[in-house]
């Protein structure tokens, strides 16, 4: 038994070659678009296989699940961060590209204590976008993201090659309930989620992104919706990597298609495309597979894509990958805004 998708359904086809749009539909089920993210009840311990690598996660950040709390008559400012993805490596290279790396700083006016939040993947961002290919030939993901909270804000980081600005203040209450929320995303919203796949530039949005910038936007969101009042005079722009696929085509899960009674042809299938992207190869080989992968992307105008813990089908489609970015306004519910 293999799945499909046609219009708003979600069908299932007897077969798992891609002969399926020619076959009789057994059944269908609606399908939305784009495919909610998927939130858990907590947050499973991380895989030991699964290693950060260069920069260990969060390494100086404050305990997991630990929000500090400011009493009611504080007043803290909110700034945007934004920095160059990799900037310990290639320094601003990636700013020339618009490849940011985006983060909120919270100043407390009155205790001058600041502090540093940020959503950002466990094993760096290669590790989490694609997955792993054990020596046995199985595949693994290491593939969550979750919040760090930093003590202070290194100004000249941010400021040098980003963005260090501030956007709007919010009342010592108001951060207490959005610590709460933030809380309970980050308990909830586990893996990290690096592309967005629409039909077209602009399109139909078929999966979302879920990042450091889809963090800081459901947080602004949230502040907006507790009453924070923002600066609409401040622009900020987000990054987003996208792929360009006619309508996605469901495979199924791990144990649908990878256990006992799964299908060995599409396994194996998947396995050989994730093999283009390890990144523990030396340099000229990891380049010479991922070329291949490229093949398989732009020649045979496939990707399989790996969502909610689920696999898809990507019929790719011209331009095939972008990256863009675009403006997101701040939330608008800001009636007066005083510089001070």
């Amino acid at each position: 038994m293999a799945f499909s998708t046609n219009s708003n359904t979600f069908c299932f086809y007897p077969s798992y070659s891609f002969i399926w749009l020619s076959l009789s539909v057994i059944s269908c089920l609606a399908i939305q678009w784009p495919v909610p993210y998927r939130r858990f009840d907590s947050r499973p311990p991380a895989n030991p296989y699964c290693q950060a690598g260069v920069q260990a996660f969060c390494p100086t950040g404050m305990s997991p699940n630990f929000m500090p709390k400011f009493d009611s008559g504080d007043i803290v400012e909110v700034y945007a961060l934004k920095a160059p993805v990799w900037e310990f490596k290639f320094g601003d290279l990636l700013a020339k590209f618009h490849v940011m790396h985006d983060a909120i700083g919270f100043k407390n006016k009155k205790t001058g204590l600041n502090y540093t939040m940020e959503w950002y993947e466990l094993f760096q961002l290669f590790n989490c976008t694609f997955a792993h290919v054990l020596p046995n030939n199985t595949i693994t993901w290491c593939n969550q993201g979750a919040a760090c909270i930093d003590q202070g804000i290194e100004d000249q980081h941010w400021a040098e090659n980003g963005t260090l600005v501030k956007v709007g203040e919010m009342t010592g209450d108001q951060f207490n309930e959005f610590g709460t929320w933030a809380l309970w995303d980050n308990k909830t919203g586990i893996y990290y989620e690096t592309w967005t796949v629409e039909n077209e530039p602009d399109g139909k949005m078929w999966f979302d992104s879920y990042d450091c910038a889809s963090f800081v936007l459901r947080a602004f969101e949230k502040m907006g919706d507790i009453g924070v009042k923002f600066n609409q005079s401040v622009h900020l722009n987000y990054t987003r990597i996208h792929l360009y696929s006619e309508e996605p085509i469901y495979l199924g899960n791990a144990s649908q298609i990878f256990g006992p009674g799964g299908n060995e042809s599409l396994a194996n299938n998947i396995t050989e495309f994730y093999k283009n992207f390890q990144s523990h190869q030396k340099f000229l080989q990891l380049v010479e597979h991922i070329l291949d992968a490229l093949y398989d992307v732009f020649a045979d105008h496939k990707f399989y894509f790996f969502y909610n813990f689920e696999y898809w089908y990507l019929p790719m489609k011209e331009p095939f990958i972008k990256l863009t970015y675009h403006e997101v306004p701040l939330p608008d519910n800001t009636l007066h805004w005083k510089h001070t």
